[in-house]
């Protein structure tokens, strides 16, 4: 029967880190749709497609080389294989009890406990890991943590969160260049040529402007913190030992200082937040602490 559960929310966090994304999708393509409408009808179905083809390229390019920037950022420095070889094993190992190819494995210094997973895809991935982790944690422990990232790389995740961060970003700006049109007067004229229709579109629009960026960035936290329970619960699944993790997160939980030198931008990566903000509490990328910890103790 635990079995089942366990399987059971898997699936069900799946399901709904794919089915938050279409609200952002959404805002995004009536954004495009109501600036295109108000400013340039003529161009509608231009812009619409213009915008779409465009955030397919920024996930592309950030697909393509967002790895390299994130570990040259973090100072990350491939991992000993004399020092650090039972890092290097651990990665290894449970690598091979996911089915995948093993991620290159990267050690940050930083007192912090924590751990980030980066990369295309699961043959060109990479798992770096503090030495503040290293120090603090078990074997137990750390091949919990590593399980978590493990379990990051064959879920895709680092690719889903990329295009989630695409249209978050591209709903912003939208937002930004409808106000700022709006407020200039770009729309002037165009109350008598459209007649109500399109006094609707404008104050659809200046409700959407300033609603969408709040609204896509609470989504993108929403899916975030899908992503980590479904890889809490995946690395369970390769280490057969609900309490590594669980332990791990208490150690991080009570040592951290979440005061690392990391981006926001940057941040969902890591297990653990690694440094809390004023609009964490809003837009918070990873499920509390305490909470992971009781699910992860009920499995």
């Amino acid at each position: 029967m635990q079995r089942t559960s366990f399987y059971d929310q898997i699936s069900k966090n799946k399901r709904y880190s794919i089915l938050l994304v279409f609200p952002i999708a959404a805002i995004v393509v009536a954004l495009l749709f109501v600036i295109s409408y108000i400013f340039v009808p003529s161009l509608l179905i231009f812009i619409v497609m213009f915008g779409i083809t465009w955030m397919t390229l920024q996930a592309i390019i950030s697909y393509k080389y967002g790895d390299r920037a994130v570990l040259s950022v973090m100072k990350a420095e491939p991992a000993d294989p004399v020092k650090h070889a039972y890092l290097i094993n651990t990665v290894e190992g449970l690598s091979i009890a996911a089915g995948i190819p093993a991620p290159k494995v990267y050690v940050i210094k930083s007192d912090e406990i924590n751990a980030f997973a980066v990369g295309n895809d699961p043959q060109h991935a990479s798992i770096g890991v503090t030495t503040g982790a290293l120090e603090n944690l078990n074997r137990a422990e750390l091949e919990g943590v590593i399980g978590h990232e493990i379990s990051h790389v064959r879920n895709y995740d680092i690719r889903f969160m990329t295009m989630i961060a695409v249209f978050v970003g591209f709903a912003a700006i939208l937002s930004y260049l409808l106000l700022r049109g709006l407020f200039s007067g770009g729309a002037k004229g165009r109350e008598g040529k459209g007649g109500g229709l399109i006094i609707f579109a404008i104050l659809f629009g200046l409700i959407l402007a300033v609603i969408a960026p709040i609204a896509t960035r609470l989504v993108q936290a929403m899916v975030s913190r899908r992503r980590e329970y479904l890889a809490d619960a995946s690395s369970v699944q390769l280490t057969r030992y609900p309490e590594g993790l669980a332990s791990a997160l208490e150690k991080i939980k009570n040592k951290n200082s979440e005061k690392m030198d990391v981006s926001e931008s940057i941040s969902h990566l890591f297990i653990a937040d690694p440094k809390r903000s004023e609009l964490d509490n809003l837009f918070a990328t990873h499920p509390p602490l305490k909470k992971r910890i009781e699910i992860l103790r009920a499995m």
